[in-house]
């Protein structure tokens, strides 16, 4: 089982910048993608970024150009760096972890989630 922790989440004014972390502890054979997602009130959750462990990303178009997707595979953690924050970044974000797990001689798949943490832009 992995366990994700997020942190880094909080009040700011629209304009500034934060950095959500997440780092991921327990055992499993393989962390693949890791990524953020993020929910607003009332509506789904939606991917935000996402990084695979060789480095590629992909990101929401609405966040293009203003965040930053990064990773450090020796402390299995990612990291998000939010610039140009508007009002609409508003939510709670989640951390996700693909993962691959082993039982015996059989691999599985399975998706890791952090509790979530709370980033509110004021406008």
């Amino acid at each position: 089982q992995v366990q994700l922790v997020e942190s880094g989440g909080g009040l700011v004014q629209a304009g500034g910048s934060l950095r959500l972390s997440c780092a991921a502890s327990g055992s499993i054979f393989s962390i693949n993608a890791m990524g953020w997602y993020r929910q607003a009130p009332g509506k789904q959750r939606e991917l935000v970024a996402r990084i695979t462990s060789g480095g590629s990303t992909n990101y929401a178009d609405s966040v293009k150009g203003r965040f930053a997707i990064s990773r450090d595979n020796a402390k299995n953690a990612v990291y998000l760096q939010m610039n140009s924050l508007i009002h609409e970044d508003t939510a709670v974000y989640f951390c996700n972890a693909d993962c691959t797990g082993k039982r015996g001689v059989a691999y599985y798949s399975v998706a890791f989630w952090g509790q979530g943490t709370q980033v509110t832009v004021s406008s």
